[in-house]
């Protein structure tokens, strides 16, 4: 998984940022991107696509991943997902996610970026950027992305689960499940379902 990586450590990138997203796919709640500039390869947890992982071994990934790594956070909420639509939100979380990597003060040691994104986005940011399509099963920067993006969103949606108990959040995260598409023919949306979104 590191093909991409040691390609532009030869081409003469000091620093590859890997960028991955989590959440595009449900029907409520945020998009949440995360960028990774990894310290080492070497890990003790298995690292891999977060489909691929079971919430204990992604949460184990999670920490171990955040100690090795230069990373950033982006949060899209879903009132701004149903205002610009949900690629348009991907693309500013995972802009966000860079910006927050980048204005973290070990950065400005770093003479030249590049950084590489799951799928087929294109972003627009100042540092040279190639889309990888299935990039969370290719690179290891880009797996520990889609981890911590994951991670960070089950989190959120763990939190909305008690503020809105009756969509059972904690079990689906917001995904189009039968159980949750029953629960909101019954009760009708939440404040934090895409309104957009075809089945709300």
């Amino acid at each position: 998984m590191l093909y991409y990586e040691r390609k532009l450590k030869k081409k003469g990138f000091d620093f590859v940022i890997g960028v991955d997203e989590a959440g595009r796919g449900p029907l409520a709640g945020p998009v949440v991107a995360a960028a990774v500039a990894l310290k080492t390869f070497s890990f003790k947890n298995r690292i891999d696509d977060s489909k691929k992982l079971t919430a204990l071994s992604r949460q184990n990934a999670f920490f171990e991943i955040a100690e090795k790594s230069l990373f950033g956070i982006g949060i899209v909420s879903e009132a701004m997902i149903d205002r610009i639509n949900i690629l348009e939100a991907t693309r500013v979380a995972m802009h966000r996610a860079i910006a927050s990597l980048t204005e973290k003060s070990e950065f400005a040691q770093v003479k030249n970026a590049h950084v590489i994104v799951d799928g087929d986005i294109k972003l627009g940011i100042d540092f040279p950027c190639v889309s990888i399509i299935k990039g969370d099963a290719k690179s290891k920067s880009i797996a520990c992305a889609s981890i911590l993006a994951k991670v960070t969103r089950d989190q959120i949606m763990l939190i909305y689960d008690k503020v809105f108990p009756v969509y059972g959040f904690s079990k689906h995260k917001g995904y189009p499940t039968k159980e949750h598409r029953d629960i909101l023919k019954k009760h009708g949306p939440s404040a934090i379902h895409r309104k957009t979104f075809y089945g709300v």
